[in-house]
C-alpha cells in the first residue's frame, strides 16, 4: 500500500554549480576563480558560472557578451556536454543505489521518493549524507540536498544550504519552515504575483498562512489561490515520476531574470533547438511535432504546437517553427520568464515517412550539415559552432 503524502520521505538532490565545478574539477588553475560556461561567440549564452562568478552578477541564461561585461577577468569556457553527461551518469547510479523512484529534473538536479528505503538504509537525513558523500567520492564533486514529505519543500530546503549542504524538514513542521521565507520561495510567485501580494503587505510566506480558503482565492482567484494556500502549508501531494518511455525531446530554461527583447528570446530558442536536434539525431529519432512553452513572469504559461508535413531532426527547422510559433504568441513583445523547445510524435530515423518529392536533395544537405556540426562540437566542445538566425 503506498505511503500517505505526509509519511513520505522525498529527497530534492542538486549539484552545485554543476558544469563549472566539473571544470573547476578537471582544471585545478580554476578552483576558486571565477568560471562562466556556455557558448563562446557573439551570440553565446551562459550555461552556468561558478559561486565565484556570481558574486559579480553572472547568471545562468545571460548573454555572453554581459557576463564578460560584468566580469571581464572571468574564465570563460565552452561547455563539454559529454563529459557533463558521463558525469551526471555516475551520480544517476549513486541515486539508483537507495531507490528506483528518481525523477530526473536536469542533468544536475533530481528529485528521489526513499520512503520504501528507510528501512534498509535509514532515514531520510541518513540516505542524504550517504548519497553526498558518495557523490563526492565518485565524481570529486559537492552536492545539496533537501529532505521533507513533499517535493515542493525538499526543493525548498535543498536552495538554502548551497553549495554543499543538507536540509532536512521534520514531518509536521514544513509550515514553520517555510514561515520566514520570502513569497518569491513560492512555486507559481512570479514578479507580478510578487508584487501583487507586498503591494498587500504579504511579504513572507507566513503572512499567507494567515488567510483562510476564501480569502486566498479572492485575492489570487480561484486556481493560484488554492495553489497557494496548500503550498504555503507545505502540502504537495505530488507523486515522485520515475522515467517513461521517451514521448517527446525537450529542452527549457527558466530564467533567473526575465527576458525583455525579442533578439534575446531568438537567440535561447536557436540555442534551444540546436541542443534538441543534437540530442534527436544522438538517438537516431525523428519528430513529427514542433512544440514551443512560454512562461509569463506571473507564471502564466502558454504551449503552442505545430505538425509539420515531414518528420525532422533538423535543428534550423525546429528553429524556424518555434520562432514562427513565438511570434504569434509574442506579437507585442512582454518579459518572458521560461522558454522550451520540443520535437514529439517521434519515430525511428530510420523508419518510412512520407516526404515531398523534391525534399531528399535538401535533405540530404542539412543532415550532412548537422553531422558536420556534431563532430566540431563532439571534439571542441557545445559553443564551439552555431547556426546563424
Amino acid at each position: 500500500m503506498p505511503a500517505s503524502p505526509n509519511d513520505r520521505t522525498i529527497l530534492h538532490a542538486d549539484m552545485d554549480a554543476f558544469y563549472a565545478a566539473v571544470e573547476q574539477r578537471d582544471c585545478p588553475e580554476l578552483r576558486g576563480l571565477p568560471v562562466i560556461v556556455g557558448g563562446l561567440g557573439r551570440r553565446g549564452v551562459v550555461s552556468t558560472a561558478s559561486y565565484e562568478a556570481r558574486e559579480f552578477g553572472v547568471h545562468s541564461a545571460m548573454p555572453m557578451a554581459r557576463a564578460r561585461e560584468l566580469c571581464p577577468h572571468g574564465n570563460f569556457v565552452r561547455g563539454r556536454m559529454e563529459v557533463y553527461a558521463g558525469v551526471s551518469q555516475q551520480i544517476r547510479g549513486v541515486f539508483e543505489e537507495f531507490t528506483p523512484l528518481i525523477e530526473p529534473l536536469s542533468l544536475d538536479e533530481a528529485f528521489l521518493d526513499v520512503t520504501g528505503s528507510v528501512d534498509l538504509f535509514g532515514d531520510g537525513q541518513a540516505i542524504a549524507e550517504k548519497i553526498r558523500t558518495l557523490v563526492k567520492e565518485r565524481t570529486g564533486l559537492t552536492i545539496s540536498v533537501g529532505v521533507a514529505t513533499s517535493k515542493f519543500v525538499a526543493k525548498v530546503a535543498s536552495d538554502l544550504d548551497k553549495p554543499d549542504g543538507l536540509t532536512v524538514v521534520v514531518p509536521g513542521s514544513e509550515a514553520e519552515f517555510l514561515h520566514g521565507l520570502p513569497v518569491a520561495r513560492l512555486w507559481g510567485a512570479g514578479p507580478r504575483m510578487q508584487k501583487r501580494l507586498t503591494d498587500l503587505s504579504y511579504h513572507k510566506i507566513g503572512d499567507l498562512q494567515d488567510l483562510d480558503l476564501p480569502r486566498s482565492i479572492e485575492l489570487m482567484g480561484e486556481s493560484l489561490g488554492e495553489h497557494f494556500y496548500h503550498l504555503c502549508r507545505g502540502i504537495d501531494d505530488r507523486p515522485v515520476e520515475p522515467d517513461r518511455e521517451i514521448k517527446s525531446i525537450s529542452h527549457e530554461e527558466t530564467f533567473e531574470h526575465d527576458l525583455r527583447t525579442r533578439e534575446d528570446c531568438y537567440a535561447v530558442l536557436l540555442d534551444q533547438s540546436e541542443r534538441v536536434g543534437r540530442r534527436l539525431r544522438r538517438q537516431d529519432l525523428r519528430g513529427w511535432v514542433v512544440r514551443l512553452k512560454l512562461r509569463d513572469p506571473d507564471f502564466t504559461t502558454c504551449s503552442r504546437q505545430r505538425r509539420l508535413g515531414d518528420a525532422t531532426d533538423d535543428d534550423l527547422t525546429i528553429y524556424r517553427q518555434v520562432r514562427s510559433l513565438f511570434d504569434e504568441v509574442r506579437a507585442e513583445m512582454a518579459p518572458v520568464r521560461l522558454l522550451g523547445v520540443a520535437v514529439a510524435d517521434l519515430l525511428p530515423r530510420g523508419a518510412p515517412a512520407q516526404g515531398g518529392l523534391f525534399d531528399r536533395e535538401l535533405d540530404q544537405k542539412s543532415d550532412q550539415l548537422n553531422t558536420a556540426m556534431d563532430c566540431i562540437r563532439d571534439r571542441f566542445g557545445e559553443g564551439s559552432i552555431w547556426h546563424g538566425r
